[in-house]
């Protein structure tokens, strides 16, 4: 399965992190958060991390519009559920990641992958909440 579309759950440091380093390589992205400021705030950080970039001559001047015009922000946890690939980036908390996981497995279609950014919660732990623990 080639991946297209990821959803990045969280716009914290690392979500808006991954959400960058996606986008940058090509792939359209959702980046999900329950607050519409911590979205902007995201977006502003990912333009300025692309914009220092440019300026030292490590991408071309192109990449920064490029890339942040193929990250789309929301609230709406129903906007990510046509993703290939979701990355769980919320707050290390396992009952947060675990009913976030579990709602969108229900709607997520069969093939869509899932992966966390956890440092410290059991990823087997994690899967038990989906309906593809072993996949």
């Amino acid at each position: 399965m080639q991946t297209k579309k990821v959803a990045v759950l969280g716009a914290g440091t690392m979500g808006n992190g991954i959400a960058q380093v996606f986008a940058q390589h090509g792939h359209e992205v959702t980046l999900r958060d329950l607050d519409k400021a911590i979205l902007d705030g995201a977006l502003g950080r990912i333009g300025k991390s692309l914009a220092k970039l440019a300026e030292k001559g490590k991408v071309e001047a192109s990449v920064p519009a490029a890339t942040l015009a193929r990250i789309r922000i929301t609230t709406e946890l129903s906007e990510c559920q046509d993703a290939d690939l979701v990355v769980e980036a919320v707050v290390e908390s396992l009952p947060v990641k675990r009913d976030l996981l579990a709602e969108l497995d229900r709607s997520a279609p069969k093939a869509t992958i899932f992966a966390s950014n956890t440092s410290s919660i059991s990823i087997t732990k994690l899967a038990a909440a989906t309906a593809r623990p072993d996949e």
